[in-house]
């Protein structure tokens, strides 16, 4: 039996056809959310690029490298790259990842499976239990320009901290910090670097070109392709002049494929501890140095809380850093966002639920760190080698340099309980 329907009298007008469309699109009786679900076997790859301000990229041997170290403050070796590998057919089966002749790493990279829960580690923010909190305050600075705004800088003082509540503590430095989206590293996962292999990215390696991964209920499908922004990035040239009783102009090369940028400084005053961020909303930064989605780089450059990709100077106002020369130093971070591929593509029919049997994951970013309130290095923007007045013999670049009074790294472990 036909059904008669009520005759509806449309507008003619252009604007108004358009909103009738609109309504039909989005009637709720119409509407369809459509199925998604985990790929059966996904890949994760970190890549991150280190190292110190007007020093060469130096391709030194260390201690073995460990999957993880991406995500750290990493400056020997100076690019890394991990993966992790999780393939529901067959949980903990070994796998290959061949890659291109580009990356200079050999043919292929073995994923081994990984054997004991790694000991647990802290989130951006987090912090342990097993420290006294320094004595002194905490001042808080933030914003690049000539001169110290008003409202500057945030006090916290240690003393007014009970020195059992260390959440307390750890709540001073709390701030923006996005928690990590990547693979849960327990047994069942694969990883590189492991036990067997911890070959690092070389200074003229590239992930641009073919990559496959082969192993057991591994599909046959699963190859992908990298090139441009996916590829490893370049260091940062990073330079800094100007006391720290005056004003500290850094400026830099743009970084190829960077998104967006952040600059954090620290420098101590007796038992007080300075923190200044480029972002123009003050918190404490610490959160920052990670990797970070695009929509979220998208939406903190859009916030003023990360600096433009097209940026390529700021000034830490005059004498905010004041203190015993070479106590002072910066962090920069250049990112470059997310690539996501999977096989088979996402259908665009709402009745049609996706399930791909595989999935990737790529993350890039480059980072470097200066002592501030120091000659300005001799090596010009954007070259990657030393220049003759420069020019260290690696043995020698590796030793501690006596003139440095504080380590960088040891004082973020120091205060921050790592």
């Amino acid at each position: 039996m036909a059904v008669r329907l009520p005759v509806v009298t449309v507008p003619t007008s252009a604007p108004m056809l358009c909103a009738v469309a609109v309504l039909c699109v989005l009637n709720p009786a119409q509407a369809q959310t459509q199925v998604v679900k985990p790929a059966k076997v996904q890949l994760w790859m970190d890549v991150s690029t280190g190292g110190i301000a007007g020093m060469p990229e130096m391709e030194i041997p260390g201690p073995p490298a460990h999957y993880g170290e991406a995500r750290s403050l990493h400056l020997m070796p100076p690019r890394i790259v991990d993966i992790a590998l999780w393939n529901s057919h067959k949980p903990g089966t070994e796998a290959v990842q061949q890659i291109p002749p580009g990356m200079r790493m050999g043919e292929s990279l073995p994923l081994v499976p990984v054997q004991q829960e790694p000991s647990a580690g802290r989130e951006p923010g987090e912090y342990s239990n097993d420290h006294e909190p320094p004595k002194g305050r905490l001042l808080v600075y933030w914003g690049c320009g000539e001169a110290v705004r008003r409202g500057q800088p945030r006090v916290i003082d240690f003393t007014q901290l009970s020195s059992g509540n260390m959440q307390a503590f750890g709540n001073a430095f709390s701030g923006r910090y996005a928690a990590d989206r990547g693979a849960r590293i327990k047994p069942g996962y694969d990883v590189y670097p492991n036990a067997r292999e911890q070959k690092t990215l070389p200074h003229d390696g590239s992930l641009a070109g073919d990559h496959r991964v082969v192993g057991e209920g591994i599909p046959a499908s699963f190859k992908f392709s990298l090139a441009g922004p996916q590829d490893v990035m370049p260091a940062i040239a990073l330079q800094s002049r100007g006391s720290l009783q005056d004003r500290v102009l850094l400026n830099w090369d743009r970084v190829a494929s960077a998104r967006a940028y952040y600059l954090h400084a620290m420098a101590t005053q007796g038992d007080d501890v300075i923190l200044w961020s480029s972002s123009e909303i003050g918190d404490s930064g610490m959160g920052l140095f990670d990797y970070l989605s695009n929509s979220r780089i998208e939406r903190w450059t859009r916030d003023k809380i990360l600096l433009g990709a097209d940026v390529t100077q700021c000034t830490i106002p005059k004498g905010i850093l004041a203190g015993q020369a070479g106590t002072a130093f910066v962090r920069m971070m250049a990112y470059g966002g997310e690539y996501h591929v999977a096989y088979p593509p996402r259908s665009i029919n709402p009745k049609t639920p996706w399930e791909p049997e595989w999935s990737v994951r790529l993350r890039v970013k480059s980072h470097t760190m200066a002592m501030l309130g120091q000659e300005p290095s001799t090596r010009p923007p954007g070259t990657g080698a030393a220049t003759p007045e420069n020019q260290t013999a690696p043995e020698e670049a590796a030793k501690p340099r006596s003139n440095l009074p504080v380590n960088p790294v040891n004082l973020f472990r120091g205060l921050f309980g790592g």
